[in-house]
């Protein structure tokens, strides 16, 4: 159970990253010299390569499976 809510909470950091990125995109468009754009992508990104490791060491070590009905088919 731990394990989904890293998942969560990680998903939540994302898309907060991605809304600070897109917010400070439209308050900067006048000042070319400010990063804040730039960082807080760079951020999102760090987090989204965390996510999709912690969702492979979930499906690695087995304490997340699929169970889709489709999922043996191929």
């Amino acid at each position: 159970m731990w394990l989904k809510t890293i998942i969560v909470v990680l998903f939540l950091a994302v898309l907060a990253s991605l809304t600070s990125a897109l917010v400070f995109l439209l308050r900067d468009m006048g000042a070319p010299e400010s990063k804040r754009t730039l960082y807080a992508l760079g951020i999102r990104i760090s987090l989204a390569a965390l996510l999709l490791l912690t969702i492979w060491y979930g499906f690695h070590s087995g304490i997340l499976s699929n169970t889709a009905p489709w999922a043996n088919k191929y």
